[in-house]
């Protein structure tokens, strides 16, 4: 039987490494302005496909600058990225495309975080754990410009939603989404279960889709990464419910 692990930033390892980056997404959907249904101004986190590529479209100038939108507009927009994207997944407002622009500089380790939901890998790391037979990986190439002369290869995985949060971990009162937006607020639950029946078979790497910050690895993945001697992630199991 599989075991789930949460995937977070283990910063002891990541300390001992200098490296350091400042980067966003090039493109990205806007944020949802007053939602006609639930009156929220609102933009999601997590939902990131760096594979994406928005210079495919004409219009894809209008995606460069973070900024809410009325409902109408947002849908205009999403219409116009919805063709480039996997077919399976939501694309809520704050949606991000492309590669990774900014600096960076220093050291990097095997894996290196931006807040907890967000993980570059280092090329020899991804080739390695591929080499292993891990399944799902999609390492997307980043535009971090280094101040070194020879700057290390620095790689985005594409993480997709796949997975659910079981009802039995949320809040007992939570509301439906808002069948206009889809936003269903809440916080993440201290002790996360996870909804056995939602969870995929074909992947070893995912987001969870009802919290896309978090991260979910298979115990191939943890055993391929421990097995490899990469540092920068930390391991919690998660309970499974059906």
């Amino acid at each position: 039987m599989t075991s789930f692990f949460w995937l977070r930033d283990d910063e002891a390892a990541t300390s001992r490494y200098s490296g350091d980056f400042d980067a966003a997404h090039k493109w990205g959907l806007p944020g949802l302005k007053n939602c006609p249904g639930c009156g929220t101004t609102w933009s999601g986190a997590g939902h990131e496909f760096p594979a994406v590529d928005l210079s495919l479209i004409p219009e894809h100038p209008e995606f460069e600058e973070p900024r809410p939108e009325p409902l109408h507009e947002f849908l205009r927009l999403q219409a116009l990225v919805r063709p480039l994207t996997p077919p399976h997944v939501d694309l809520p407002p704050g949606t991000n495309f492309g590669p990774l622009v900014g600096h960076a500089s220093g050291q990097f380790g095997p894996f290196t975080w931006l807040g907890n939901s967000l993980m570059i890998i280092r090329r020899d790391a991804l080739d390695g754990l591929q080499a292993a037979g891990i399944r799902g990986l999609l390492g997307c190439k980043t535009e971090l410009r280094f101040r070194q002369k020879t700057p290390p290869d620095i790689l985005e995985l594409q993480i997709e939603p796949r997975g659910l949060l079981h009802r039995d971990c949320l809040p007992p009162d939570l509301a439906p989404p808002c069948p206009t937006c889809g936003r269903q607020g809440f916080r993440r639950p201290d002790d996360p279960i996870l909804d056995g029946a939602s969870l995929p078979t074909d992947t070893d790497l995912f987001r969870v889709g009802n919290f896309n910050t978090m991260i979910i690895g298979t115990d191939r993945f943890k055993d391929a990464v421990e097995q490899g001697g990469w540092t920068g992630i930390s391991f919690r199991e998660l309970p499974v419910r059906s």
